[in-house]
């Protein structure tokens, strides 16, 4: 029959087939040639293979040296999928691992090739990857990296990225998140293609920490995003703040949780003016940042591969030369504390690659000292129900084990520690600065706040609703009285305050105190005052813990004043 015209009827063309392709259907199996190159949706793309990888696909598994979590971890969640063509798991695992050898000659990794990435899918591939997509993942699952049991404990960073709305926070912690191998490549292929969709194609890496709908639909972050990654040393918490002026109390309880802040700098033409001016989020969140005890910052100046940039050294020099005033008087030492760095997020130049790359300098920072031998503190920033109260936070000082007893302070009830996971890993045992998962007995999720503290039963916090502290004022139009009302952001707690009475104001330079009361006090001030807070919370001086002594008054969206706690006020009763 002429393959041109059509035949009589589809009915019989079918039937004529059928029959046929069942008959071979067991010899094909029997043939199947397990280390045939299987169906890759995109032949363009480069595979994300470390270099170490490359070595040989069978010794891997084999050696027990450091470098092969990676590997691990591709083929044993290879093995989990549901497996088609009947080819049992372990063929699987092993086609899955040649198949990820064979790509990487050709690919040759490299940002560039990031930009064809979503190029050259045809439709029949679109078809197939769009099933394989729904059978296996509606949530991308964050990789766990498997320890080996003997290996030391990394040193866990906590790092908040802050800046203006639009600087690329989300987009650099996405494409870290990729260069560290903890998003997989598909995943990101998928956003990419949602992305371009809706006409968004370049914010395709911030859906990996932006994970809600309204997120992505308006390209804001609203809730501050977590993910990690792990270096050769260290063990990295992201916290991705929100730059959006009405979410500034979110970036608070982040950055409130970091060891280290990374504050990302649009060097586009206009958006690093106008994060900078008054008003700009580059500068709240900096003075923000340092208020909440960060003393290191890294400041990122980004989209350095746009079109108004270029590269340009005299654009980065400018944005340095503006930052670096303002960053000293917020009580950063531009010599020890503050390093800069262009990038791109997009591309992820100087990221990862060689030259200085932001990883690598991470990596090499100086190791935090952290008292494990303290009384427990832990401000709790978030809690909900899963099979029991689970409560999250930042392990500031002491050690926690399972099984422990603990005191959950102001409302004193006593909890035990039934389930302790530290970044979505489940541990025995819990150093300070890592940010646990704890599942509690002895406590409904309804009794908790965010802002209450988990102690040592032995030694716990202070509470109360009164006390003396020292605060600057830094931006208001009048004056400030007695009486006055503001919001009262410490550690993670948030708490409505009124400041009953000024005792004395301090001069700037000299530090002396005045003898009489003030009546008011204005921008640019230092005083002492009383603050009385509308309910209990929980606090310590600043002196014994400046972790819970160090606080921010905002009012009407705006941050007003920043302080510490000098003395707690025994209540009358």
């Amino acid at each position: 029959m002429d393959p041109d015209t059509a035949p009589d009827s589809w009915e019989l063309e079918e039937d004529t087939e059928a029959p046929s392709a069942a008959a071979e259907l067991p010899t094909a199996f029997a043939a199947l040639n397990v280390n045939a190159k299987p169906f890759v949706p995109n032949p363009n793309a480069p595979v994300f293979v470390p270099t170490f990888l490359q070595a040989s696909s069978a010794e891997m598994p084999a050696s027990g040296g450091p470098q092969d979590p990676v590997t691990y971890m591709e083929v044993t969640e290879t093995v989990a999928l549901p497996v088609e063509n009947g080819s049992s798991e372990a063929d699987m695992a092993a086609e899955e691992e040649t198949w990820e050898l064979k790509e990487e000659p050709g690919g040759g990794g490299g940002s560039s090739d990031q930009e064809n990435m979503a190029s050259g899918v045809g439709g029949r591939e679109k078809a197939d990857e769009e099933m394989m997509e729904e059978e296996e993942e509606e949530m991308p699952v964050p990789k766990v990296v498997s320890v080996p049991p003997d290996a030391p404990k990394k040193e866990h960073v906590n790092v908040v990225f802050i800046g203006h709305v639009d600087a690329g926070k989300s987009t650099i912690g996405g494409q870290i998140m990729y260069l560290t191998g903890m998003v997989e490549k598909r995943t990101l292929e998928k956003y990419e293609r949602e992305a371009k969709e809706k006409n968004r194609e370049t914010w395709y890496l911030s859906w990996a920490l932006d994970t809600n709908q309204e997120e992505r639909d308006k390209g804001k972050t609203v809730e501050v995003g977590r993910a990690y990654f792990e270096t050769e040393k260290k063990h990295f918490t992201i916290l991705d703040a929100p730059g959006h002026k009405s979410f500034v109390p979110n970036m608070i309880g982040g950055a409130s949780q970091a060891d280290l802040a990374v504050l990302v700098i649009s060097a586009r033409k206009g958006e690093f003016e106008t994060g900078f001016e008054k008003g700009g989020q580059t500068r709240e969140h900096a003075m923000l940042a340092k208020t909440a005890g960060v003393k290191h910052l890294i400041v990122l100046v980004n989209k350095m591969d746009d079109p108004t940039v270029n590269w340009s050294l005299e654009r980065y020099e400018e944005c340095k030369e503006k930052l670096v005033p303002f960053l000293k008087k917020v009580g950063f030492n531009p010599k020890k504390d503050i390093y800069f760095m262009p990038c791109s997020g997009l591309t992820g130049a100087n990221l990862k690659d060689p030259g200085l790359p932001f990883i690598s300098h991470l990596d090499s920072l100086p190791n935090f000292t952290r008292t494990s031998d303290g009384p427990v503190r832990l401000p709790i920033v978030d809690k909900y129900k899963d099979m029991g109260t689970v409560i999250l936070g930042k392990l500031e000082s002491g050690s926690i084990s399972k099984a422990q007893q603990l005191t959950m302070m102001p409302n004193r009830h006593t909890v035990e520690v039934l389930t302790l996971l530290s970044d979505d890993v489940e541990t025995d045992d819990a150093a300070p600065g890592e940010n646990l998962k704890l599942r509690l007995k002895g406590i409904e999720e309804e009794e908790i706040l965010p802002g209450f503290i988990l102690c040592s039963p032995d030694n716990i916090c202070h509470s109360g609703r009164t006390f003396d502290a020292q605060i600057v004022i830094i931006e208001h139009k009048s004056i400030i009285c007695p009486g006055y009302n503001a919001v009262l952001h410490i550690h993670t707690c948030i708490e409505e305050v009124q400041i009953t009475a000024l005792i004395c104001l301090v001069d700037k330079k000299t530090g002396e105190k005045s003898k009489l009361r003030p009546r008011f006090v204005k921008q640019e001030q230092v005083c002492i005052a009383r603050l009385r807070a509308a309910g209990v919370i929980c606090l310590e001086t600043f002196k014994d813990f400046p972790q819970m002594g160090r606080f921010t008054l905002r009012d009407e969206g705006k941050t007003i004043a920043i302080g510490k706690v000098l003395k707690l006020v025994p209540e009358k009763d």
